[in-house]
Parts: C-alpha cells; sequence; structure tokens
C-alpha cells in the first residue's frame, strides 16, 4: 500500500493544537497533515475542498502520535501461567516473582521480553522503559545483557531504554553506590540508574548516595517511590527535597507514589509543590496499583491505589500513565497497549475529556528527557508515526480503540486502511 502524502480530516487532540486553532461550537476544527520523507511536512486546518488522490480521506477519524510506553518490566512479563497460587498484595507479588527466578535463562527472558516489544510494536508505541530487577551488588541480572541486545535489534523501531531497579540498602555505603551507577553507565546511554524505595527499606542515607552516584554518572533517574497505601512514607518528599539540595541537572522519574492518596490533604500537595519545582516526572500505573494496593483475600479492597493524577497535573507536574507489568503476579492482565492503562485511569480517576486533554499522558516522549519540555508540542517536523482509531469519537474514547491503523515514518504497518483510500 503507498503512503499517503496527505493525512485529511483527522481529528487532533487539543493539546496537540496551537491556541489559534479554529473551533466549532467550542470543539476544534479537522486537520489536514501533509507528509513528505516519513516526516509531518505541515498541519493546517482542513479545507473541505476535497482530499488530493494521493492522500487519505480520515473523515474524522481520531489520530494521535506514537505512544511512549514509559514504565514496563520486560523481564518480568509472561511469567503467570507458570506459577501456582500468588498471595495478594506487593509483597505476595514480589514472593512469586523470586521463586520464579529459578527458571530464567537469557533464552526465556529473551522470548518473553520479544513478545511484549512486539505486542507495543503493533500497537503503535514508539518509546519503552523496562525496569530490570537489580538484587545483588556484584553480580549484573541476567536480564540486564538481554535487554541491551534487545534495545540494539530493536532500533529504528521502537525506542527501548532499562532501569535498573536496585533495592534501596544496596546504596546504603556510598562506595557501593558510585560502582553500581558506574556499571549502569556502562551499559549505554539508553540505561538508567532506579531504586526500589518503600518504607520496607527505607533509608534517607541510602537515597541520599543513589542520588549522588546518578550525579556523578551523569545518568538520569527512574524510581519506584512510596508503592503502599502508607500515610507515613516519605519517600517522594525527600527525593525532591534531595534534589533540590543537590542541585540534580538530569531528569528524575517516580513511578507509583500511591502513598499520596492516603496522606492528609495538606502533607500531599505540599509533597507535590516541591515535586512540582524539582526535576520530576511522575508516571502513574493505574492497572497493577489497584491490584496490588488494599489487596486481601476474600476482601473487596476498599482504597483505589492510584496516585493523585489531577492534582500533580494542575501543578504542571510532567504525568505519563503507562502499562506496567503485564502478565506477571504483579498484574495478570495487561497487554502491552498504553491506551488500557489510560481507559482504567479515566475510570478510576474520573478524568474528564480523556482524548483532548489526557491523550498527551501517553505520548510525550520529552516528559522523559532532561531538556526542557515542550511548551507547545507539535507534529511539524517529527516523523509521522500516527494511530489512527477507526472506531472510536472523541466523546468515548478510548472506548471502541482495539482496531486502529498504525502509521510507521508515514506508511501503515497495521491495520486496515482501505476505508481511507480514493474511491
Amino acid at each position: 500500500m503507498p503512503a499517503p502524502v496527505l493525512l485529511d480530516n483527522a481529528r487532533l487532540p487539543r493539546w496537540l493544537l496551537p491556541a489559534d486553532w479554529p473551533q466549532r461550537d467550542g470543539v476544534p476544527e479537522l486537520a489536514r497533515v501533509a507528509i513528505e520523507a516519513g516526516r509531518v511536512r505541515s498541519v493546517q486546518p482542513a479545507t473541505h475542498s476535497g482530499t488530493p488522490g494521493s492522500g487519505w480521506d480520515l473523515a474524522g477519524t481520531l489520530a494521535l502520535p506514537g505512544f511512549v510506553d514509559a514504565h514496563t518490566h520486560l523481564d518480568k512479563a509472561f511469567t503467570l501461567p507458570r506459577m501456582q497460587k500468588v498471595r495478594p498484595g506487593l509483597l505476595g507479588a514480589i514472593d512469586a516473582m523470586l521463586a520464579d527466578r529459578v527458571r530464567w535463562t537469557p533464552a526465556d527472558v529473551r522470548e518473553r521480553a520479544s513478545r511484549g516489544l512486539q505486542w507495543a510494536w503493533e500497537c503503535g508505541t514508539t518509546h519503552v522503559r523496562t525496569h530490570v530487577d537489580w538484587w545483588e551488588p556484584d553480580a549484573v541480572p541476567l536480564a540486564w545483557p538481554v535487554m541491551a541486545e534487545l534495545a540494539q535489534e530493536w532500533a529504528g523501531r521502537v525506542r527501548l531504554e532499562q532501569v535498573a531497579l536496585i533495592k534501596l540498602p544496596l546504596f546504603e555505603d556510598a562506595a557501593q553506590a558510585l560502582r553500581l551507577a558506574k556499571q549502569v553507565k556502562a551499559t549505554g546511554p539508553h540505561a538508567l540508574l532506579g531504586g526500589f524505595v518503600h518504607s520496607t527499606n527505607w533509608s534517607e542515607n541510602a537515597l541520599r548516595n543513589l542520588l549522588h552516584a546518578a550525579q556523578a554518572c551523569d545518568l538520569d533517574i527512574d524510581l519506584h517511590v512510596d508503592e503502599e497505601l502508607n500515610a507515613s512514607a516519605v519517600g517522594l518528599q525527600t527525593t525532591a527535597r534531595i534534589l533540590r539540595e543537590i542541585g540534580f541537572e538530569g531528569r528524575v522519574v517516580c513511578g507509583h507514589i500511591c502513598a499520596l492518596a492516603v496522606q492528609p490533604e495538606s502533607q500531599a500537595l505540599a509533597t507535590l509543590d516541591a515535586v512540582a519545582r524539582a526535576p520530576i516526572t511522575v508516571v502513574s500505573l493505574p492497572a497493577t496499583n489497584l491490584l496490588l494496593q488494599d489487596a486481601v483475600t476474600g476482601r473487596t479492597p476498599r482504597l483505589r491505589g492510584i496516585t493523585l493524577v489531577k492534582e500533580a497535573r494542575e501543578r504542571g507536574i510532567p504525568l505519563l500513565f503507562a502499562s506496567d507489568n503485564v502478565q506477571d503476579p504483579f498484574c495478570r492482565l495487561g497487554s502491552f497497549d498504553p491506551v488500557e492503562a489510560l481507559g482504567t485511569a479515566a475510570l478510576v480517576a474520573q478524568l474528564d475529556e480523556p482524548f483532548d486533554t489526557w491523550s498527551q499522558a501517553l505520548c510525550r516522549g520529552d516528559w522523559l528527557q532532561r531538556a526542557p519540555a515542550t511548551a507547545a508540542p507539535t507534529l511539524v517536523g517529527a516523523k509521522a508515526d500516527l494511530v489512527l482509531f477507526t472506531q472510536a469519537d472523541r466523546h468515548g474514547w478510548p472506548s471502541r480503540t482495539a482496531t486502529r491503523v498504525v502509521l510507521r515514518d508515514g506508511r501503515a504497518t497495521h491495520g486496515d486502511a482501505t476505508p481511507f483510500l480514493p474511491k
């Protein structure tokens, strides 16, 4: 199928359009997206003058840029079918995962991670960040070099980044923290330093050493923070404070931060105020947090486990939704489709205008980078990596989004684009 030079009458989200974009009855007008050499050359209001034969008439089809799945666990994916009973809750899932590690081989990890990347590619994702468990101070995890190899193999199709998910006590010694950071740095520019920050292993000294080691090695950071419904958890607020004290110049991503949801309002909002002044991006993982938080056998959960996404957004904090775990003891569901994560969040967090407003929480890869985020994002000049939702509408999205057409460099790689072709 020839690549279109024009996508006519596309429905783009409000956040992706300039402030002076024309509207009708308060709704942005449709767009005409011109494509040249695999990139978006221009985005203009549709003229309704007829689509040229070399273009596609999308007739109001919803269109988004390719997705960023900012927090996944490719090394754990698809392990659930081979497990027996898993105790409810986060710590039960960790125990089940530790027991399963004896089965891991490079070939096993490669097969499961490759399957996850293939699923991500097919749904329209262009950027995946995976965490890799790192349990020993002097031994590189079996999955770590596998992810580095996959990052090379998938280059040009999916950008794969890997985070060393290291338990916090391994940073208690400053010299050891620096050695770990140097090992991560040696992996390449796609590698980040990470840690599991939880009240069960809490140490401000270890967290400080982690952040100092990353600073010394010029590494960005991605943390699991306060993944618990414990009002006394202080991982996030301490991270924000130390970052300001040391003048950290990289980008820090804090995932989960469920504890905000159970803290006194004044305390939670004060923490978010501090986060807004730090180089921190928040990643919410609604599916896994709903399944693991307040989980007790035979009892309906009372608490939702999702962090304060609306309050974070109100403060200008970059916020992304992501898949997290897929078909492993932490989350029995999932498909590496970030739209599913937003669909869950739209219900549990009661999000208004998911397409026009919140869809950027699936697309803003710039929010993972240390360079200042783009104040006014645009398609112009970007690769023509787009996802067209052929059965959804702006009111019900992300419902009816399974059927889609995926464009890579302006060419359809998945889905049926026949309805868009000239008659």
